[in-house]
C-alpha cells in the first residue's frame, strides 16, 4: 500500500477530478490524504480521503472562495494581476505548512494539480516522487502547439510558430510576480530552482484528461505524458425529478447550455443563448450553476429557455442532447465528447480559447468568442452544427476514443507501474524519514 497525499488548486472542477483520482486509488488498496485550505477541503465528498488543513490562522475561512470568484471576474489587467497574486498566496501556504504535514502524515508519493507550484517544490524538499494531473490542458509546450489559452490552431508554417514563440513570451512576460514567488518558495524549502508551472511537470508521470484524438497532435510530447480521458467516478448519473421531462422524445431538437461552475452568472450570454434556440425552435436546458437568481432565470424562460435550474445532471442531460453549448471547460467538452454530442464553444478565459480550438480541430463543433456572439450568429452555428452530419459523426469517433482512453483506471494503472522504479529507488530513504517522523 502506497500512501498518497493530493496537492490541488481550490477550483472546484479541479477538487472533482482528483477526488475522483483519489478514490480510485483508494479503491485498489492505497490511502490518500489531501493538503490544502479549509475551502478545499470541504468540497472534497468521499470521507475515506484524510483531510490535512493549512492555512488556518492565515486565511478567514471565506478565503478560498474568494479567490474563486475573483479567478471567475478578473475584468481587467488588474484583476489578473490579482489572481496570479492569488496562486503565489496559496502556493506559499502550501509550501509553508505542507512541508511539516506531509511528514506527519508519512506520505510516500505527491499526487499534483500541474496548475498549482507547490507540488513540484514539496517533492524536491522532501524528496518524494509526484505526479502531475492536468485537470485542465496539458501545460507541456512544443514549439507548433499553442498555449492553452491562446484561441488559435495547430503551427503549420514559418508565421504560426513565430506567433506561437511571441506568445509565450508575453505570456511569461504576465506571468512574471508568479515566477518572482516561485522563486522565492525554492529558495525557502531548499528546492531546484524553478519559474514557472512547466518547470514543476513530473519526470515520472503526467496525466491528463484528454485524448490524444482530442488534443493537437504533438511531434515532441514528454515520455511521461499519459493522455487518459476524463477523471470522474464510476456513479450512475440519474436525472432528479425536476427534469424527468428530459426523457421525452420528439421532434424538437434538444440543446444543453452550460458556462461552469465560474461563469455561470453571464446572464445576457444565457440569454443570447436562449433566444437563438427560440428562433430555431429548439428545447433548451441551461444549467447556471447557483449563479443566477430567480428573476433571471423567470427572464431566460421568457426569452425562450424551456427549462432553467442550478445543476443539472451532466452526462445524462448531454447524452439526450442534440448539442451542447459550453464555455469549452474541459470537463463539459470531455462529457460531451464522451455522449458523442457536438459542441458549440463560447471560451472566456484561462485555458476555454484552445479547448474550443481543439474542438474545432476535431470537427466536433464550432467556436466564437462571446463578445461577438449574437443571438442570430449562435442560432446561424446551432442550425449547421444541428444540420450537418459529420460533427456527430466525428463526435462519435471521440467518444469511442474517450470509453478507450480508461479514465481512472488507466491513471492508477499508469501510476503504478511509473513508481515501480522511484520506489525502490526511495527504499530505504522513505524507511529511514518513517521512522523519524513517526517518533
Amino acid at each position: 500500500m502506497v500512501h498518497f497525499a493530493i496537492i490541488s488548486v481550490p477550483f472546484p472542477s479541479h477538487v472533482q477530478a482528483h477526488e475522483a483520482l483519489a478514490c480510485a486509488l483508494i479503491d485498489r488498496g492505497h490511502s490518500v490524504s489531501w493538503v490544502g485550505p479549509a475551502g478545499v477541503l470541504r468540497q472534497i465528498v468521499d470521507q475515506r480521503i484524510r483531510r490535512c488543513e493549512v492555512g488556518r490562522t492565515r486565511w478567514p475561512t471565506d478565503w478560498t472562495q474568494s479567490m474563486v470568484n475573483r479567478a471567475a471576474r478578473p475584468s481587467s489587467p488588474w484583476g489578473l494581476r490579482r489572481v496570479i497574486q492569488d496562486m503565489g498566496d496559496h502556493s506559499e501556504t502550501l509550501c509553508d505548512e505542507g512541508r511539516q504535514i506531509l511528514r506527519q502524515i508519512c506520505a510516500d508519493v505527491l499526487i499534483v494539480d500541474e496548475m498549482e507550484a507547490a507540488g513540484a517544490l514539496l517533492g524536491d524538499a522532501l524528496g518524494l516522487p509526484w505526479i502531475s494531473v492536468a485537470c485542465a490542458l496539458p501545460l507541456a509546450r512544443e514549439p507548433s502547439v499553442p498555449l492553452p489559452v491562446m484561441h488559435w490552431g495547430l503551427a503549420t508554417d514559418t508565421r504560426a510558430l513565430h506567433r506561437n514563440a511571441v506568445s509565450e513570451r508575453i505570456y511569461d512576460w504576465l506571468m512574471g510576480p508568479h515566477a518572482a514567488r516561485m522563486k522565492k518558495l525554492c529558495a525557502m524549502l531548499g528546492a531546484r530552482s524553478r519559474t514557472s508551472l512547466v518547470d514543476g511537470l513530473s519526470p515520472w508521470l503526467q496525466l491528463s484528461q484528454t485524448t490524444a484524438e482530442f488534443d493537437f497532435p504533438r511531434a515532441q510530447a514528454p515520455r511521461p505524458l499519459r493522455h487518459v480521458g476524463p477523471l470522474r467516478q464510476q456513479h450512475p448519473d440519474d436525472l432528479v425529478d425536476g427534469l424527468c421531462c428530459l426523457a421525452q422524445r420528439d421532434s424538437k431538437p434538444f440543446v444543453f447550455a452550460s458556462l461552469g461552475t465560474l461563469q455561470g452568472w453571464r446572464f445576457g450570454l444565457f440569454k443570447r443563448i436562449a433566444l437563438a434556440c427560440r428562433a430555431i425552435d429548439a428545447r433548451l436546458l441551461i444549467a447556471h450553476c447557483a449563479r443566477l437568481n430567480k428573476a433571471q432565470c423567470n427572464a431566460l424562460e421568457r426569452a425562450g429557455a424551456t427549462w432553467v435550474t442550478d445543476f443539472a445532471p451532466q452526462r445524462a442531460a448531454l447524452a439526450r442532447a442534440d448539442v451542447c453549448v459550453t464555455h469549452a471547460g474541459l470537463n463539459t467538452v470531455l462529457d460531451a465528447l464522451e455522449a458523442g454530442t457536438p459542441v458549440l464553444a463560447l471560451p472566456i478565459a484561462f485555458d476555454q480559447p484552445g479547448v474550443a480550438a481543439r474542438a474545432v480541430h476535431a470537427g466536433v463543433g464550432l467556436s466564437m468568442l462571446p463578445a461577438f456572439a449574437t443571438s442570430a450568429s449562435i442560432a446561424r452555428a446551432l442550425q449547421r452544427l444541428l444540420g450537418e452530419p459529420t460533427f456527430r459523426d466525428r463526435a462519435a469517433v471521440l467518444s469511442a476514443s474517450v470509453a478507450a482512453a480508461g479514465g481512472t483506471r488507466a491513471a492508477v494503472d499508469a501510476i503504478e507501474k511509473a513508481l515501480c522504479l522511484p520506489q525502490r529507488l526511495r527504499t530505504s530513504q522513505t524507511v529511514a524519514e518513517k521512522a523519524t517522523y513517526a517518533t
